[in-house]
């Protein structure tokens, strides 16, 4: 099964590419795997801000920017998160993960406030590897110096939404979930929503 990918290296070994491998195997068993988000769709976050804090306007551009950079490397199956800062990019995630890759910006960004985005990938299967955030990625965020999360709505597992949320507003972080990249129409982004 993995013989192309490690010993003749005619296959690659991208995360995408193995786990096909591995439930292409499955399958020829008869054995069918289907997406855990299809029994258990409350995990997936909704559209929308989930914090008292908005975005800045700054911080809006550096989303929009984020988001298109964050696609590109999800196309090329290199990972699902960037930061960047005043649209420049700080970091990129590859194989290490998305807290690593948001420490890094830290290290390289000493004036902290800094924007992180998650997206899914373009060719997302969902039945793995779907994008998610969790108590380690929003300690890492504020480890970090990072100010805004934006996730991709409708495919980004949050865990323990209500205290993730707690969390961020206790830190002063903007964390939104959004189905593209603009701001969503009416978006106030010096506003407060109500308390969580």
């Amino acid at each position: 099964m993995f013989i192309p990918h490690f010993l003749t290296r005619r296959k690659d070994l991208r995360d995408d590419t193995l786990l096909r491998t591995i439930v292409d195997e499955f399958a020829s068993d008869g054995i069918r795997f289907g997406p855990a988000t299809d029994y258990a769709p409350e995990l997936l976050v909704s559209e929308g801000q989930l914090t008292r804090r908005a975005p800045s306007p700054a911080q809006w551009k550096d989303v929009e920017f984020g988001w298109k950079i964050a696609k590109e490397l999800g196309r090329l199956d290199i990972g699902q998160s960037v930061a960047v800062r005043d649209q420049a990019v700080l970091a990129v995630e590859a194989i290490e993960g998305t807290d690593a890759c948001i420490r890094r910006a830290g290290r390289l960004c000493k004036a902290g406030g800094f924007t992180v985005v998650k997206t899914a990938k373009p060719q997302q299967d969902m039945r793995f590897d779907v994008p998610t955030v969790g108590p380690g990625t929003l300690e890492a965020l504020v480890e970090a110096g990072a100010r805004v999360l934006a996730v991709e709505a409708d495919k980004t597992v949050v865990l323990d939404e209500p205290k993730l949320v707690q969390f961020a507003n206790r830190h002063k972080l903007a964390i939104v979930a959004l189905k593209t990249a603009e701001a969503p129409p009416g978006a106030n982004p010096t506003a407060d929503v109500g308390a969580a």
